[in-house]
């Protein structure tokens, strides 16, 4: 497999570029699926555009923005999982969200494609806070969502490992992994530790689905895709991923990094400031 590219789509994505990172670090080639790339990648473009990025290519690494739970998503993906395994891609390895109904619909396409194939779900990213859209709360002082239940937030480096050990090693075919950090923090408490680490007034605020959407919007995110993360929100931080895995030392051999870890890393780099 190390003879020909890894295919990374979402490469210049939070995770995509941390996997990238990591191949080209063990001297393994990679391609980059994306709008920018050579040749352009897009989910919402005709399928044929995509035959070119799959050439030569023996696994993909599969990531979908803004979320599987968007419309389109599980079609998109299995149009994909199908063309991949007729241009002889043989392992396909998925990042999915966990507790998302409609994600799981998208996961269905990757088994049933006839690759090998590896399901990674994740819970919310740590680096939500400082490379995604909570960043613009962050900065306001204000953390606005409809809900405060506890996540196991989960560091994208470990979720990058993960990943590139289900792309390059065996083992890890038909096997679908919840990716976690150790412990649960609320939004609230999260809130608490940023503004200590950044010495910069930062809480937590309950608002209404309409007003979660309308502060989103405000911090530049389309009002589309606004919409759609604050129902997939209320729906799934209702508890159902409040619990921790081992999943990541399980296929790491080392620890999940903690959230306090995170936030003082993040906060040394003064990306909060």
């Amino acid at each position: 497999m190390t003879e020909n590219p890894y295919l990374v789509i979402g490469g210049t994505g939070k995770t995509g570029r941390r996997v990238i990172d990591r191949l080209t670090d063990r001297g393994l080639g990679v391609r980059i699926g994306s709008r920018s790339g050579q040749p352009a990648f897009d989910w919402n473009a005709d399928p044929a555009t995509w035959a070119p990025l799959l050439r030569d290519v023996t696994a993909a690494y599969l990531t979908y923005y803004p979320d599987l739970a968007f419309p389109g998503a599980a079609e998109s993906i299995r149009e994909f999982a199908r063309l991949a395994v007729e241009a002889g891609v043989r392992r396909l390895v998925l990042l999915s969200g966990r507790g998302e109904e409609e994600a799981e619909v998208s996961e269905q396409g990757v088994r049933e494609s006839g690759a090998e194939w590896t399901v990674v779900r994740s819970t919310w990213f740590a680096q939500d806070f400082n490379e995604h859209f909570l960043l613009p709360p962050v900065l306001s002082g204000v953390i606005a969502l409809p809900t405060d239940v506890p996540e196991p937030f989960v560091d994208l480096e470990d979720v990058a490992d993960v990943v590139v050990a289900a792309l390059t090693e065996d083992g890890h075919q038909g096997r679908t992994y919840e990716l976690t950090g150790p412990r649960l923090v609320t939004f609230a408490e999260a809130a608490e530790l940023i503004s200590a680490a950044s010495r910069r007034p930062v809480r937590f605020e309950r608002v209404t689905r309409e007003e979660c959407t309308s502060r989103m919007v405000a911090d530049g995110v389309p009002a589309e895709e606004a919409e759609g993360l604050t129902d997939l929100f209320a729906r799934i931080l209702d508890g159902r991923n409040a619990h921790v895995t081992d999943d990541v030392k399980r296929v790491t051999g080392h620890e999940a990094r903690d959230f306090r870890d995170f936030v003082r890393a993040a906060a040394a780099t003064g990306v909060w400031k």
